[in-house]
């Protein structure tokens, strides 16, 4: 049986609180990030939704956390900079990350993000039946329905991201 650690235990929680169907999949930590994932298991790239933390550049910081496909880039100079209405903005770093969520870079997940941040989803994500989510660490992924976006108050958006350049 995996150990879980406390943050994959509260996405557990906050699943179960959504009343979506889901599926915990436990993995070897090596494994975690996305492309290693896809590989290993056998999940499809298009099936897999990456959660990316961006910070704005100016302080006082603002957060928002931002689901693409893993077949995509986030548009962060245009997109997501819009609709934070900043003037610039980057990725957060793992350092950053791992101190704003509590979580490390390939587990981080929609579920526990610090309360206010503001939370916003590809449209292409929507279009699925079920999505790949990371689930707060590095010892599984969670595979459910693009609906927990919904039911966690996200916002839609279409043209969050970019397809990715050839090559």
């Amino acid at each position: 049986m995996t150990e879980w650690n406390d943050a994959e235990r509260a996405t557990i929680g906050a699943l179960d609180r959504l009343g979506v169907r889901y599926e915990m999949i436990a993995i070897d930590p090596a494994f975690a990030d996305t492309a290693a994932f896809c590989e290993r298991y056998g999940y499809p790239a298009d099936r897999a939704g990456n959660t990316i933390v961006v910070a704005s550049k100016k302080e006082p910081r603002q957060y928002a956390a931002c689901v693409v496909l893993a077949t995509t880039r986030l548009d962060v100079n245009h997109a997501v900079r819009d609709l934070m209405g900043v003037s610039k903005l980057s990725f957060a770093s793992p350092d950053e990350t791992k101190a704003v969520t509590g979580m490390e870079i390939g587990g981080v997940t929609v579920f526990g993000l610090p309360e206010g941040q503001p939370l916003y989803v590809d449209e292409r994500v929507m279009a699925l039946d079920w999505v790949i989510l990371g689930s707060g660490g590095r010892n599984g992924k969670v595979k459910t329905s693009p609906e927990v976006f919904r039911r966690l108050g996200a916002r839609v958006v279409r043209g969050l991201a970019l397809d990715r350049m050839p090559g």
